[in-house]
């Protein structure tokens, strides 16, 4: 199952380079159109739960790995993707959710955390011990972090065997962009030196070796290190090759190993390309697949609030706007300025905190009488004009309104599947699911 991963570095050495898309999302409909993609282009799909969303104590999603593990299979087997054809990954699993704690507690439920994991058949796994717990640094020093690392290790190999089945491969390294972007506008972003990312290589070698993980560590098959990129709430920092070309011949040093990008949301298909081509295969996507479902569900609710009398004025979006309000904790101390800036970023940041909002009750149900409203209806071209404008293709037919919703985000899909393989979709045999760029 895991060849694929295993595969990348040697194919870049082939001088034929391929690229994974790495779904990081928890929304059903981010993973439905994932496993339709993948169903669709008979890929594999790799999909991804991070520490804070799911854990052994549910995370903020209330999902258990075995949970998230089964929710995906149900979706795909309603997709037609069979189970074998899907890698799950874990994402910062380290002591990040309870760094609060002193870190004898923090790592001992993380070493917990990443063998609930393997044992529910996540077969990627990022270790990340980088950050500091109560009484240390933010951020510790490399040998600090792989010695925690190696702890986290032990635990995954423990549960694979007990698991049975393939053991995992690893991913390391931590220097990454913000989580789900930069709070401020932003201008540059460095990529990290040659020297970090070797000695983070060499550190985290030397340290699984002396632990006798000696066969962990040849399953470790990407670094991640920032190349780069970065979004903020209303920008985003373009890949520039240029400025990576150090970290690229590294590789030439390492030939068993790439680098994972993580944050590559809004960069453009040639950019991702690139990120592929430079070394940087495994291309990780989450907010803007959700940014992107918002805007669709945001676009139909200004079509129903024209088109339909007893619908209401922009019912969906007062639902957010309200919730997002009431429990501001999921955004305060990341979006600033005014209160209209703020509002602003609420529903429209490229940082997509909106995300966090859709499973409570309340946006459950304005999405599902969205969804009725809207069901069967036929909708003028000019009010896909107005706003909906590249959804023309739904106009003067019996609508579906999540067919729409799905296509959104398997533009964004198709993107990131021309940057793996340099394939370009045909938009003509399929128009509802053809490229936004």
């Amino acid at each position: 199952m895991t060849d694929l991963l295993s595969s990348l570095a040697t194919a870049r050495r082939d001088g034929s380079p391929i690229g994974v898309t790495s779904v990081c999302s928890a929304h059903p409909l981010v993973i439905r159109a994932a496993a339709r993609n993948a169903a669709r282009f008979s890929d594999t799909l790799v999909i991804e739960a991070t520490c804070n969303q799911v854990n052994q104590f549910g995370g903020y999603t209330g999902m258990l790995p075995n949970d998230f593990v089964r929710l995906v299979q149900h979706i795909s087997a309603e997709e037609q993707l069979p189970a074998e054809r899907i890698i799950f990954g874990g994402d910062h699993l380290g002591p990040n959710p309870w760094r609060r704690e002193h870190a004898g507690a923090a790592m001992a439920k993380a070493e917990e955390m990443v063998a609930a994991y393997v044992s529910a058949g996540f077969r990627k796994i990022h270790l990340d011990a980088s950050m500091g717990c109560a009484g240390e640094p933010a951020a510790l020093d490399d040998a600090t972090t792989a010695e925690r690392a190696a702890r986290l290790a032990t635990a995954a190999e423990r549960a694979a065997r007990a698991a049975g089945g393939e053991p995992p491969v690893y991913i390391i390294g931590t220097e990454v962009p913000t989580p789900g972007g930069a709070n401020h506008a932003i201008s540059d972003i460095e990529p990290t030196s040659i020297a970090a990312a070797a000695r983070t290589i060499d550190v985290h070698r030397d340290l699984f070796l002396k632990q006798g993980l000696a066969d962990a560590f040849s399953r470790v098959i990407a670094l991640v290190v920032q190349p780069g990129v970065e979004f903020g709430n209303e920008n985003v920092v373009p890949y520039d090759s240029a400025r990576a070309r150090g970290l690229t011949r590294l590789l030439e040093q390492e030939p068993g190993l790439v680098y994972e990008a993580h944050s590559t949301d809004y960069q453009d298909r040639m950019s991702l390309r690139r990120l592929v081509e430079d070394g940087f295969p495994i291309l990780k996507v989450g907010p803007e697949l959700t940014f992107v479902l918002r805007e669709a569900l945001y676009g139909l609710d200004l079509v129903a609030t024209d088109l339909l009398p007893d619908y209401g004025s922009r019912p969906l979006y007062q639902v957010m706007e309200r919730l997002m309000l009431a429990k501001p904790g999921n955004w305060q101390g990341h979006y600033h300025g005014s209160k209209a800036e703020q509002r602003i970023q609420c529903h429209y940041s490229f940082s997509d905190r909106i995300r966090y909002y859709w499973t409570q009750p309340e946006a459950e149900a304005a999405v599902a009488g969205l969804i009725a409203a809207l069901q069967g209806k036929t909708v003028p071209l000019t009010l896909f004009r107005q706003h909906m404008p590249s959804f023309e293709a739904f106009a003067g037919s019996p609508l579906d309104p999540v067919s729409l919703l799905l296509a959104s985000i398997q533009r964004s899909l198709d993107e990131y599947r021309f940057a793996c393989t340099g394939e370009v979709f045909n938009t003509k045999t399929n128009p509802t699911d053809g490229g936004r760029r």
